[in-house]
Formats: structure tokens, C-alpha cells, sequence
């Protein structure tokens, strides 16, 4: 049915609604005609010339309302109606100085250019592989040494795969107290970095195999073994050392054991690394001089293969829940306005696995990835963070006061610190909705400007991906351990249950 057949893996080796409507047609007509090429990654030697493959069209929200809003266009469209009244500073929640958008412009560039000038070819798209090299470890590259040479290719970017889902699944916000103390090196690590090195370390000793033989790999059977228990000793949380969401995060792999058992995705054995088979055999991928696969191939993947481990409390439309999206107050209200039009979407996590597993089969296996300029800047802490801490968005008094005393009070409970006093909400807050979609909103912005600032114009323009990593995140937060030098947190506080941030 494809170019490729499965193989067993174990022997291969708020606008009015008007503006709303128009802006949402505009930008449909606009990308409909389009092609997409996915600069940021392609691999270092990539033959010429590589075929365009025409754009996919999200749903028609008329007709699927619930598809849409879990399509990665969505995610764009919807923010920018909210970028468009923050840009007229007319957001609910956050005053907006746009005439502080140029310095934090400077600033992101400042950080690029101290770190990879002159050489910006060479910035890595945002992915999970640069947290598991946390100070100068090539951990990736020495787990790929240490597997036979009999291991080829596939089974490798596999394996890889299967590390990266879990890792990436785990990566929600580890809060201020919780650090990880490597047992191969003995060094601490926290927040992503952290976690992303104890999930290497975890896989490392087959905590999510269920095969004895065969350690470094992730299958359903495995997954079904892990408990809260189990998955606290394993990141070391305590009361001494608490991770935020255990639970949360528990949980999530334990669904995720029931997901895999889609076979036509995640093969018989139940593998997350399975889908390398599926997306390689997919009509709709190319045998150009290398495989072309359209990024809206991997998001479908990912999004209808995962969709059951996200908490069922959250959004729904029909029936259908929508995973990370959200009512936002800026949008119109339904009623009278249709559901579907009150949410915004973000598929953060789901997201960050799209940056993240394309990097392993970009260099492992040269595939390209057309469309990769569909995915957005992630709207987390990091990103909205540097927003905050240089100007460029300020919280409103009433919001400032009420977000202070959630602080305060979350502080009385057990084993919270109190410093360095910052406002508090939930993942569901209309704030933290509206601060996360005028992030997306704004990176897109930012984006244009960092590259005219450094000078770099047609197929040596830096990629959203590139800026996230070198930039953007980055500068979120060293600005944080400026601004907040003994906590290093962000200037907004979310209360994580360990499956959005």
C-alpha cells in the first residue's frame, strides 16, 4: 500500500465575528494554494532538488468542528485572532507595550548571536535531543554506540523513537524543588534537563520493556508495569525532592500502554517507534532522493494514536475532547456564537513530540519533513516568560492581585516555598489562556524581526524551530534567573498537573 512494508521490529534490526470569520477564510485561502518545505530539517547533505508537496487543508470547522480544533492549523489561526487584538491592546488580561517589541527582539538575538555567531547554519531545530546532551554529554550518540552494529538504521531510529515519546510525555513542568541526581555521573540536574535525564536513564534499565532481553525499548506491556510508585522512585521524587504532577505524569504512560495497542500505528509489539513503519509506508510519503514525509502525516499520527491518554476532564466538542484547548474570553462567547469558536488550541505536548521525533529521523534515516513550518512556538512558561520579563506583556492589577493570593496560598501547603512571590493560576485560567495564545501570536513576530536584526534573508533565514532553540526559549530563561535568581521561576506561576506544561 506504500513505498515501504512494516517489518517486525524485533527482526529488523475577542474580534468581532465577522473579523473572526474573514481572518480564518483569508488565512485558508492564503495556505491553500501554497507548497511547504521544512527548513530546520533537512540533514546536512541533502540532495537537490527536493519535491514540494502541496499544503493539506485543516477541516472545515462548519462541518467538523472537533477535527479542526486538533488539526496543527488551528492552533495558528486561532492565536493570531488573539494576537491581532493584542497587537491593539485590547487583551482581557495582559496590558501590551508594543514599543518594547524591538528590544526583546534585540534581546533574543543578543542571546543567538553570543552563541552561535557567525555560524547560524549550525543552530539544532527545537527538539528533546539537546536535554538529554545536558552539560556536554553526548548521552544520545553513546546509547546508539552501545547498541551491536547488528542494530540497523530502523530499528535504531525505533528505539530512539520509543525514548523520545516517553521522555516527552514526562517533560511537563518539574516545578522549583525537584532536582535528579544521575546515577551515571552523580551530577543534579532539574526542570527539563532533569527529566530529560532520568528518562534515559530509566529507559536505559528496560523500565518500560517488557522484554528482559531487550531493555531500550518502550511497548505497551511495558507501560502497564508503571505505577505512581514506580515512576516516583524513578525520577527520585519524594517529600524531600517533590515533583510536581506525579500523577499526572503516571498516568499519562499508563494510558499511553493502552493506546499502543493500535496495531495499524504501533505494529504488534505495540511500540511508540513503530509509527517510523507506519509514516514510511503512508500514501501520502514520497521516494524522492530521500523520504518525504508530510508533517501533517506525523501530527494525524500522533494526535488520533494518542488521543486517549490526555485526562478526559478536559475540552470537548461533540463528545470529542480536544486534548490542550481551551475556552478563551478573548474569543466569541457561545452562546450565540458556535462552541468551537470560544477555544483555542495549543497541542502543546503533542507539538514538542513532532520537534522532538523529527530530529532522530532526520539524522538517523535522512527523511525530509515537509510542512514543518505548520508547527508553531510552543506557548509554555519559557517562551511567555521572556514576553513578561521584557516588557513586552504586563499582567492586569485585578489578575495581578488574585494570582498573588493563589501564590500565597498555595505556599501554605506542604513542602511549597515562599520567595520570590509571583502570581499563581491553573492550567485552565482564562489567564494563562490568553497568555499562551498571544505567545504563539507573538514568536511568529519575533521570528521576522530576529532575522531581519541578524541579517539573514531568504534560505538562510533562521526557522521557527531554530529561533525557539537558540533564542527564545533559551533567553526565557536566563531572564528568569536574572529576574528571580533563587527560584529561577517564571513570572507567572501554573499549578501543573504534569500533562500540559
Amino acid at each position: 500500500m506504500g513505498l515501504f512494508k512494516r517489518k517486525d521490529s524485533k527482526n529488523s534490526i475577542q474580534s468581532d465575528r465577522d473579523e473572526q470569520d474573514s481572518f480564518v477564510s483569508a488565512n485558508s485561502a492564503r495556505t491553500s494554494n501554497a507548497s511547504l518545505r521544512s527548513p530546520g530539517y533537512k540533514p546536512g547533505n541533502m540532495p537537490a532538488p527536493i519535491p514540494e508537496l502541496p499544503v493539506t487543508r485543516p477541516p472545515d470547522p462548519a462541518l467538523d468542528p472537533a477535527a479542526y480544533l486538533r488539526s496543527i492549523h488551528a492552533v495558528r489561526e486561532r492565536s493570531r485572532i488573539i494576537l491581532r487584538r493584542a497587537k491593539r491592546n485590547q487583551l482581557a488580561h495582559f496590558d501590551v507595550d508594543m514599543s518594547k517589541f524591538v528590544a526583546t527582539a534585540s534581546y533574543v538575538v543578543s542571546i543567538i548571536k553570543r552563541d552561535y555567531a557567525p555560524d547560524y547554519h549550525t543552530i539544532p531545530p527545537h527538539g528533546r535531543w539537546q536535554h538529554f546532551d545536558v552539560g556536554g554529554r553526548p548521552r544520545v550518540n553513546q546509547l546508539l554506540q552501545s547498541w551491536p552494529s547488528t542494530i540497523d538504521a530502523l530499528e535504531r531510529t525505533r528505539r530512539l523513537i520509543d525514548l523520545f515519546v516517553v521522555s516527552v510525555l514526562l517533560d511537563a513542568g518539574a516545578g522549583n524543588s525537584w532536582s535528579y541526581k544521575s546515577k551515571e555521573s552523580g551530577k543534579f540536574y532539574s526542570r527539563s534537563e532533569g527529566l530529560a535525564v532520568a528518562s534515559i536513564e530509566m529507559f536505559k534499565t528496560g523500565l518500560f520493556s517488557s522484554d528482559p532481553t531487550e531493555p531500550c525499548q518502550v511497548d505497551g506491556a511495558g507501560l502497564r508495569k508503571i505505577t505512581v510508585d514506580v515512576l516516583a522512585k524513578g525520577l527520585q521524587h519524594s517529600e524531600q525532592n517533590p515533583l510536581a504532577g506525579i500523577e499526572g505524569r503516571a498516568g499519562l504512560l499508563v494510558r499511553l500502554s493502552e493506546a499502543l495497542n493500535n496495531q495499524e500505528l504501533f505494529g504488534v509489539d505495540a511500540r511508540p517507534g513503530n509509527m517510523l513503519d507506519y509514516l514510511l509506508s503512508h500514501p501520502s510519503t514520497l521516494a524522492s532522493s530521500v523520504p518525504i514525509i508530510h508533517v501533517t502525516t506525523l501530527w494525524s499520527v500522533l494526535m488520533e494514536g494518542f488521543a486517549s491518554i490526555w485526562p478526559p476532564s478536559r475540552t470537548q466538542i461533540d463528545g470529542v475532547s480536544i486534548g490542550d484547548a481551551w475556552v478563551c474570553s478573548d474569543l466569541p462567547r457561545s452562546p450565540p456564537a458556535q462552541p468551537w469558536e470560544s477555544i483555542v488550541p495549543f497541542h502543546k505536548l503533542t507539538q514538542w513530540l513532532c520537534y522532538s521525533l523529527m530530529t532522530p529521523m532526520s539524522k538517523l534515516l535522512s527523511i525530509h519533513f515537509a510542512g514543518a513550518e505548520l508547527l508553531t512556538g510552543l506557548p509554555e512558561y519559557r517562551n511567555g516568560g521572556l514576553l513578561i520579563d521584557c516588557g513586552l506583556l504586563t499582567l492586569k492589577d485585578y489578575d495581578m492581585e488574585r494570582g498573588i493570593q493563589a501564590y500565597h496560598e498555595n505556599a501554605q501547603l506542604k513542602g511549597q516555598r515562599s520567595m520570590e512571590v509571583v502570581p499563581l493560576f491553573t492550567a485552565d485560567d482564562d489567564v494563562i489562556v490568553e497568555w499562551r495564545a498571544v505567545t504563539v501570536g507573538l514568536l511568529d513576530e519575533l521570528l521576522d524581526e530576529v532575522n531581519s536584526q541578524i541579517g539573514l534573508c531568504g534560505p538562510d533565514q533562521l526557522s521557527l524551530a531554530q529561533m525557539l532553540e537558540a533564542g527564545t526559549w533559551k533567553g526565557g530563561r536566563e531572564i528568569a534567573e536574572v529576574s528571580r535568581p533563587n527560584t529561577k521561576e517564571p513570572p507567572i506561576m501554573i499549578c501543573s498537573d504534569g500533562t500540559v506544561f
